[in-house]
């Protein structure tokens, strides 16, 4: 939808692509014990833990964690000082046992999930929890894949975050689910699985990490930025593609942050005389240069200003992979959702930053959005709240990496 709302602001969340999900599209009710399965628990510390799907002792007894891995979770939990049950609401991404023809248990489909998902929104809703747990694929699918726009990933991609969740306003803990860890038979995967858990138990005690919207100062004279003096900064472009080398290669718009919570955004002026405060900027030793994948504004800068960026400081990129070397994190979108809780804030550009090739030097679709009436503000915004996210990212970094 265009016009004076975005497809994102008007789209249902628990049917984003116009489907109607429901108890009888689904079926499941028909064939189990224990239908639509109610919340269980006292909820007395306000955590929400949901798993993947009730199983037949469940099924048969009305309330989850009743077999082998529910035993294996509360005595995990009684371990770390949690009462499941007592300082716990337990629901799961399914609320009706999926069976297979013999009558075993399977896991759920995801259109399953999707049929269970508006009921698990209107407890988060209704409840307010303080914390939610995931516990293993079905949770993370049901509470982030409907809002995460990319590839979702698996279970070893989610677990150990704890994500300040700007839309349910909530930590988020994605970990192990408890049949996973029993098959492990006490193998790392246990001693990872805990301390998961003890990481979600702290962010009780921690305050909700609320998000703080930048201020974003969209400027065509770039006089602006020879007053910057601040130590450091970050900057970003948005380009015609992936690699400046090829014919008809530029950049399109630049924002710069000096800090924080401030970013000056501007498009790429076409002449060397009207960049040169950036330029200056660009060339200033005693000013530290930030960026996500510094090579890619390294790499433009000096092929399409002709210019070589000095006293480059930080790299978010590199420094996410040194944190934590799992596959599919070191994204700065990735980054964003779990340290900041902001999901999803390049929806509506990344259609249009992707090339009709596949080679790197192939031209994306950017000169298509910036034609659009409101292409070019929606461009850069996309871009200062990126400049903005990686200052923030830096400091967080090195908060993690340097700590004394």
């Amino acid at each position: 939808m265009e016009g004076f709302f975005t497809k994102k602001e008007t789209e249902s969340k628990s049917r984003p692509d116009g489907k109607t999900y429901s108890c009888y599209s689904c079926g499941l009710y028909k064939e189990c014990t224990s239908p639509r399965m109610q919340p269980f628990g006292s909820f007395k510390k306000k955590i929400l833990v949901i798993g993947e799907a009730p199983g037949e002792t469940e099924d048969r007894l009305g309330k989850p964690w009743q077999g082998k891995s529910g035993r294996l979770l509360q005595s995990t939990f009684d371990r770390l000082g949690m009462d499941l049950f007592e300082d716990c609401l337990n629901i799961n991404a399914v609320y009706c046992r999926p069976m297979d023809k013999k009558n075993n248990n399977r896991a759920p489909t995801n259109y399953e999930i999707e049929c269970c998902r508006k009921s698990t929104l209107q407890i988060i809703d209704k409840y307010k929890p303080k914390v939610i747990i995931l516990l293993g694929n079905a949770a993370i699918y049901s509470l982030i894949d409907y809002r995460w726009k990319k590839s979702l990933g698996g279970i070893n991609k989610w677990r150990g975050w704890a994500i300040p969740d700007q839309d349910f306003q909530t930590w988020i803990c994605p970990t192990f689910h408890p049949s996973y860890v029993e098959r492990s038979d006490n193998g790392p995967e246990l001693t990872v699985w805990v301390l998961d858990l003890k990481h979600a138990f702290e962010m009780l005690a921690q305050p909700f990490l609320k998000h703080v919207e930048p201020r974003i100062d969209i400027i065509e004279d770039l006089y602006m930025l020879a007053n910057i003096t601040n130590p450091e900064i970050a900057f970003d472009y948005e380009t015609t593609g992936l690699k400046p080398h090829a014919e008809g290669h530029r950049i399109i718009c630049c924002a710069v942050a000096p800090s924080e919570s401030h970013a000056y955004v501007f498009m790429m002026p076409k002449t060397r005389a009207e960049r040169k405060p950036f330029i200056d900027l660009l060339v200033n030793p005693k000013i530290g240069k930030i960026a996500q994948n510094m090579k890619y504004e390294h790499a433009w800068s000096l092929v399409r200003l002709k210019t070589e960026v000095q006293n480059w400081v930080w790299d978010t990129m590199l420094a996410s992979h040194i944190l934590d070397s799992r596959a599919g994190i070191t994204s700065l979108q990735f980054q964003v959702y779990v340290q900041f809780g902001v999901i999803d804030y390049k929806d509506e550009t990344e259609p249009y930053l992707k090339s009709y090739g596949d080679s790197a030097n192939d031209i994306n679709r950017i000169q298509a959005l910036i034609s659009k009436p409101g292409g070019k503000e929606i461009l850069m915004k996309r871009c200062a709240l990126d400049a903005v996210y990686e200052f923030r990212l830096a400091q967080k970094q090195r908060e993690n990496l340097l700590p004394f």
